[in-house]
C-alpha cells in the first residue's frame, strides 16, 4: 500500500484519494455515543495507519483532524448548544462549557501525534472555527443568567418569609429619623418589629456563593485570556450587588431600624444575632474571593479594583455593624437602669434596723449581674477574634459607669456601707468572666471607693491615699466620703479641705 500510496502521488487524483481514505476510515468509527473518545480512538488507529501507508503522514493526520473537527465535531455542538441557547439559559451555560472542555481536552491529546510545524495554532484554530460564534456572546449571556438567578433565589427566600422588601435609605424625613434615633434616646415613632427575624439566610448565601462560582469556573475556561480579568471583575460586582447589598445591607438596615430605643422595657436585643451571622457569611465571601476570584486577576490591574471594590464594602458594612453594636451595648444599659430603679430600695443601704440585715448583698445586685452575664455570653457567641474583647471591654467600661453613678444616688449607714460594699464584690465577680484586665480594674478601684463609706473617720486620710485611690481625682474620693450619714456629724469633709 506504501508502494501504491507513493505511486499515486504524482498523479491528480491523488487527493481525491486522501479524501475517500478520510472519509472511509471514520465509516463505524462513531459507535460509543462519545464522540470526544471515539475521535481520540480513531485518530489513536489511523496514526499508525498512515504511517506505515503514506510518505507525509502529518499531512493525512491533519487533513483527517480537520475534516473531523469541521464536521462531525461542529455538528455536534452546534446541534447540542441550539438546542438549550433560547429555551435554557442555564443549561446552554453548561453544555458551552463542557463542550468547549471537552473539545480542548481532546486537542490536548491530539498534540501527541505529528500534525506538521504549528499543530497548536492549528488546533487553536480549529476549536475557534467551531466556538467562536458562542464565546462572542458567551459573557453577556452569562452575566444574564447570574443577575436573574441571583435575584430568584433572594425573591424565594423573601417570599418563604412572607415579607415584602421595604425601601430603604432612601433620605429625607426617614433618614433623619434614623439618624437621631442612632445619636439620642428619642425613640421617634415605634421601631420595626421583626419578631427576631435576621432576614440573613445560609441556606441563600451558599447558593449565590455556588451560582458564582460556576460562573467562574465557565469565565476561566470560556474567556478570552486579555479578557478574563474583565470577565471576572463584572462577575465579582454581580456577587456584591446581590449578596453584599440585596441580602447583608438590606438586613442590616432592617435590623438597624429594629433596634428599641434604651428606655424600652424587655427589649429583644436580636441585632447580636445579626452580627453573629454577618460574621459567618464574611468568611464565606472572603473564602469565595481568595479561592475563585483571585487566581483569574492575581496577575493584572483589575487586582487593584477587585481589593478596594472589597474594602469599600466591608467598610460600609462594618459601620452599620458598630453602629447596631453600640446602640445594642445602649439597650442593654437601658435594661440595667431599669433593673436597678426598680430593684434597689433606698433602705437597701440605710436599713432601719442595722442589727437585722440578713442578706449578703441586694435583690438589684442579684437581677443585674444574671442579665449581664447572660449579655456577655451572647456576645461571646456573636463574635469571633479581637471583636469579642473590644465590645466586651466597652460594655464593662459602660457597666463600671452605671454601677458608680448609680451607687452615688443613695446615703449609707455603717451596714449599709457594707451591703454596698458586697454588692460591688458581687459585680466584680461578674466582671471577671468579661476577661478584660481593664474592666477588672475598673470594679477593683471601685470596690475600693466602696471602702470609704465604712471606714472609721480617724483611718479615712490614710485609706484615700492607699495604693488603689491615691490616682484618683479627690473630687471623686470627697464625693463618695459625702454619702456617709455620718458626714457632717464626724466633720469628714475637713479631710478634704
Amino acid at each position: 500500500m506504501r508502494q501504491a500510496a507513493a505511486v499515486l502521488l504524482h498523479f491528480k487524483g491523488y487527493a481525491h484519494c486522501v479524501d475517500v481514505y478520510i472519509k472511509q476510515c471514520q465509516e463505524g468509527a462513531y459507535s460509543r455515543n462519545d464522540v470526544f473518545e471515539d475521535t481520540a480512538v480513531l485518530c489513536q488507529r489511523v496514526n499508525k495507519q498512515v504511517g506505515e501507508v503514506f510518505s507525509s503522514p502529518e499531512t493525512i493526520m491533519a487533513k483527517l483532524i480537520q475534516n473531523i473537527f469541521e464536521n462531525k465535531l461542529q455538528n455536534f455542538v452546534r446541534d447540542n448548544l441550539e438546542e438549550s441557547r433560547k429555551a435554557d439559559a442555564e443549561q446552554y451555560l453548561k453544555n458551552l462549557y463542557d463542550l468547549y472542555t471537552r473539545t480542548t481536552t481532546l486537542a490536548g491529546k491530539l498534540t501527541e501525534f505529528n500534525l506538521g510545524t504549528d499543530k497548536q495554532t492549528f488546533l487553536s484554530k480549529l476549536i475557534k472555527n467551531i466556538f467562536s460564534s458562542y464565546l462572542e456572546s458567551y459573557m453577556e449571556m452569562e452575566r444574564e443568567f447570574l443577575r436573574s438567578r441571583s435575584a430568584a433565589v433572594l425573591q424565594r427566600y423573601y417570599e418563604s418569609k412572607n415579607h415584602q422588601k421595604r425601601t430603604l435609605g432612601t433620605g429625607g424625613i426617614q433618614d433623619l429619623k434614623e439618624r437621631i434615633r442612632q445619636r439620642t434616646n428619642l425613640s421617634l415613632g415605634p421601631s420595626i418589629d421583626t419578631h427576631g427575624e435576621t432576614f440573613l439566610s445560609q441556606e441563600v448565601v451558599v447558593n449565590l456563593l455556588q451560582e458564582t462560582r460556576h460562573a467562574f469556573e465557565r469565565c476561566h475556561r470560556l474567556s478570552d485570556p486579555s479578557d478574563l480579568p474583565k470577565n471576572a471583575y463584572s462577575i465579582f460586582l454581580l456577587l456584591v450587588d446581590h449578596l453584599c447589598v440585596d441580602h447583608m445591607d438590606y438586613a442590616l438596615e432592617i435590623g438597624l431600624a429594629a433596634i428599641p430605643s434604651p428606655d424600652s422595657k424587655n427589649a429583644n436585643l436580636y441585632f447580636l444575632d445579626v452580627v453573629q451571622q454577618a460574621n459567618t457569611i464574611f468568611h464565606l465571601f472572603d473564602k469565595q474571593f481568595n479561592d475563585h476570584l483571585m487566581p483569574l486577576i492575581s496577575s493584572s490591574p483589575k487586582l487593584t479594583e477587585c481589593l478596594q471594590k472589597k474594602k469599600e464594602v466591608i467598610e460600609q458594612m462594618e459601620v452599620k455593624l458598630d453602629s447596631g453594636i453600640d446602640r445594642t451595648l445602649n439597650c442593654m444599659l437601658g435594661q440595667m437602669k431599669h433593673i436597678l430603679a426598680t430593684e434597689q430600695k433606698k433602705t437597701d443601704f440605710k436599713p432601719e434596723d442595722e442589727n437585722n440585715v440578713t442578706i449578703q448583698y441586694t435583690n438589684a445586685c442579684v437581677k443585674v449581674c444574671a442579665y449581664v452575664m447572660k449579655q456577655v455570653e451572647r456576645v461571646r457567641i456573636s463574635m469571633d477574634g479581637k471583636n469579642v474583647d473590644t465590645v466586651l471591654m466597652e460594655f464593662g467600661v459602660r457597666f463600671h459607669r452605671l454601677i458608680l453613678e448609680h451607687l452615688q444616688q443613695f446615703t449609707y449607714s455603717s451596714m449599709g456601707g457594707m451591703l454596698a460594699i458586697c454588692d460591688v464584690a458581687e459585680y466584680r465577680r461578674g466582671a471577671k468572666e468579661f476577661k478584660v484586665p481593664l474592666v477588672l480594674q475598673l470594679f477593683d478601684t471601685l470596690h475600693a471607693l466602696c471602702n470609704l463609706l465604712v471606714v472609721a473617720p480617724d483611718n479615712l486620710k490614710q485609706v484615700c491615699s492607699g495604693e488603689q485611690l491615691t490616682n484618683l481625682d479627690r473630687n471623686l474620693l470627697h464625693a463618695f466620703v459625702q454619702l456617709r450619714v455620718d458626714y457632717r456629724a464626724a466633720r469628714l469633709g475637713r479631710h478634704f479641705s
